[in-house]
């Protein structure tokens, strides 16, 4: 045996770099979390170089009441460490994103043997810490870089060894933070090489790539001498100012056809290559075949050498199929037709596309289904690289656990996931098993596809989209919500969110009275953020179907329900934050539960002006009088004039158009 204690340490006969250090810090503190103070005078747990038939293997040894570390390369002392804390410590992966709470022990006795980990089925596989708008605003304990410092550890925990660490600046910020953890860097499909975007560091010039290519190609050289000491598989491509093609940016007009376009983008991609070539020995080249990119290249316009690893994306709701782009939802399989030597995938368990993604709440698909694509993805030889949006990792624990499994090659069901996260997390809890596997089954289904399941951004971003359209033309319908139906008028198309949203209503109130008596967080908060939200799209729909009775004083109180139904969803998030967690949600600024209730109590507004008297008297009076006192109008007000919130309060109180 070797008997693991408060008392022990991690040492090394030589400086094996930060990663390491980093790792044994993490193995320290988890001892310390796990382990009662002890008298025992204490033992060490040895790391031994040694060489290792593949990258990032371990052998973890005891015998003869010693423990030791073997490995090849800085990534496999790091496994190693780790393994030591989840499988004899109990620490596991999402310990600190669940909020576990860690029962202190005496000692642990770690029988004699050889343990080694899995062996994962893809290379270069990790997460893309996305749309990133509450860590990238938490602090813990007053430290903002803790959470990211608790994100690359959760990931290395996973089995990780690549990320793109945050979004824009934040990955420029957080990338040698997270180079010190030992993972690989990699960058947005955006930012080739990691580079600055064009228009922040020269504002006053076109980006146009054949007006500027000497300031183009030094930014590439920049970012790569920047980079060149760090493990990086470069990411090559051409895009625009931003999530866009280049060509909406660049104004010379000259990249008018497929053709031209595919043509610009294969020549940036042997430029770039040959600029980290000069820097950097045997480096790993990356493209995203992604959105306008995946279609050039599926006509043959693009060309890009065998050897660069080709990335496929789903379409953000778990599917291998092209995204759709505001109205147009080709649904194009994005997987190739036969098997690649170099392939990989981006695929999101949170998007953001403000029509109908999960952001805050979890990816809508079931796990059998994830699986099921994940298979399709293996098929392909798809395995060089896959990184996984993860954005703020909380909210997406439970689909990240179930895709590290998958990159190790196991097979992943709803079944049995929901168990083992269950038990992991949840003392065994049957009851929150079952609120897992039920909840991709509660999920608003929005068209015929199974991967047609509404997020948190379907019930507040249509809603926006709605009044705001009935503020520019309400006998028109909005242009944006074409996708979802072909509705001729304002009205109908919020009449038809409303029915969907009422369809949904008895699965998700199931759904949330199952997860409320389950508890555990963060399941039992997603289901009750879409039952609310549901509930709030009914009743957009019942104060338009008053509007259009003239029946406004109606139709400003069903606007005020919705409103104040979002304003419960936002208090839902806030009071879900303690300890720790306190302040994650503040910057909730992508689905804005808040902001969707501000733009229906602007509507609310409106509507009073069409429906109240000139003197805001009329609506005033029935509210705050009594039927004896309401005739008689010797004063016109006896109060300040309500505000429409006010007011709207006040008839909930007093009951006055029930």
């Amino acid at each position: 045996m070797f008997l693991i204690t408060s008392n022990t340490r991690v040492a090394g006969a030589e400086p094996l770099g930060p990663a390491v250090e980093n790792a044994a810090e993490i193995l320290t503190r988890d001892i310390s979390k796990r382990l009662a103070p002890s008298e025992d005078k204490g033992n060490t747990i040895s790391l031994l170089p040694s060489p290792m038939s593949r990258p990032e293997e371990f052998i973890v040894e005891v015998r003869n009441n010693a423990m030791s570390v073997a490995a090849g390369d800085e990534l496999g002392f790091v496994y190693g460490l780790l393994y030591i804390s989840e499988k004899f410590l109990g620490i596991p992966p999402f310990w600190f994103w669940i909020g576990v709470k860690i029962e202190k022990i005496p000692s642990v006795s770690v029988p004699e043997g050889v343990y080694t980990g899995k062996k994962p089925q893809v290379r270069y596989r990790g997460w893309f810490i996305n749309d990133e708008v509450l860590i990238s605003h938490w602090a813990v304990n007053g430290d903002k870089a803790e959470p990211w410092r608790m994100a690359f550890e959760a990931l290395l925990r996973c089995g990780g060894n690549m990320v793109i660490p945050g979004t824009d600046k934040d990955s420029h910020l957080y990338r040698d933070l997270a180079s010190s953890y030992g993972l690989y860097i990699t960058h947005h499909h955006a930012e080739a090489l990691g580079a600055e975007f064009f228009l922040r560091e020269y504002p006053d010039l076109e980006p146009n790539y054949d007006s500027h290519p000497d300031l183009f190609q030094k930014q590439w050289e920049d970012a790569v001498i920047a980079q060149k000491n760090m493990k990086v598989v470069w990411c090559l491509g051409f895009r625009g100012q931003g999530d866009s093609p280049f060509w909406a940016s660049d104004t010379t007009g000259k990249y008018d056809t497929d053709e031209k376009r595919g043509a610009m983008i294969s020549k940036m991609i042997r430029l770039q290559r040959k600029i980290v070539e000069k820097y950097v020995k045997d480096p790993v080249f990356c493209t995203n075949l992604y959105g306008e990119v995946m279609e050039l290249y599926a006509k043959g316009f693009v060309d890009i050498d065998p050897d660069i690893i080709k990335i496929r994306a789903d379409n953000g709701f778990g599917k291998m199929v092209t995204r759709r782009r505001g109205n147009h939802d080709p649904r194009v399989s994005s997987l190739p037709d036969k098997p690649e030597e170099h392939g990989g995938i981006y695929y999101h368990v949170s998007f953001y596309d403000l029509q109908a993604a999960a952001h805050i709440t979890m990816l809508p698909v079931s796990v059998d289904f994830v699986n099921n694509e994940l298979d399709r993805v293996f098929s392909k030889n798809l395995s060089q690289y896959w990184l996984i949006n993860c954005s703020n990792i909380r909210p997406h624990a439970y689909m990240l656990d179930a895709i590290r499994k998958k990159w190790y090659g196991e097979n992943i069901s709803d079944a049995s996931h929901s168990r083992e996260f269950a038990a992991t997390y949840f003392g065994g809890s049957e009851k929150i098993a079952e609120c897992y596997r039920d909840y991709s089954r509660a999920q608003l289904p929005f068209g015929p596809e199974p991967d047609q399941r509404a997020g948190e951004q379907f019930y507040c971003e249509l809603p926006r989209l709605i009044v705001h359209q009935f503020f520019l033309d309400r006998l028109s319908p909005a242009p944006g919500l074409r996708w979802l139906t072909d509705a001729g008028t304002l009205s109908e198309q919020a009449k038809y969110f409303a029915g969907l949203c009422k369809k949904a209503l008895p699965a998700l109130e199931a759904l949330w009275q199952k997860c409320r008596e389950a508890g555990g967080e963060p399941i039992a908060l997603q289901a009750h953020l879409q039952l609310l939200g549901a509930r709030a799209g009914v009743k957009l729909g019942e104060g338009f179907a008053y509007f259009e009775n003239s029946d406004y004083l109606h139709a400003f109180m069903s606007f005020g329900d919705a409103a104040q139904l979002f304003l419960d969803a936002d208090d839902a998030l806030r009071s879900s934050e303690s300890g720790i967690f306190t302040g994650f949600y503040q910057n909730d600024c992508f689905a804005d539960y808040k902001h969707t209730a501000f733009m229906l109590q602007k509507l609310m507004g409106y509507i009073r002006e069409l429906g109240d008297s000139p003197a805001h008297d009329r609506w005033y009076r029935l509210a705050y009088m009594s039927n004896r006192d309401r005739p008689i109008r010797v004063l016109l007000v006896e109060d300040n004039h309500p505000t429409d919130w006010e007011l709207y309060n006040k008839f909930k109180e007093s009951g006055q158009i029930l």
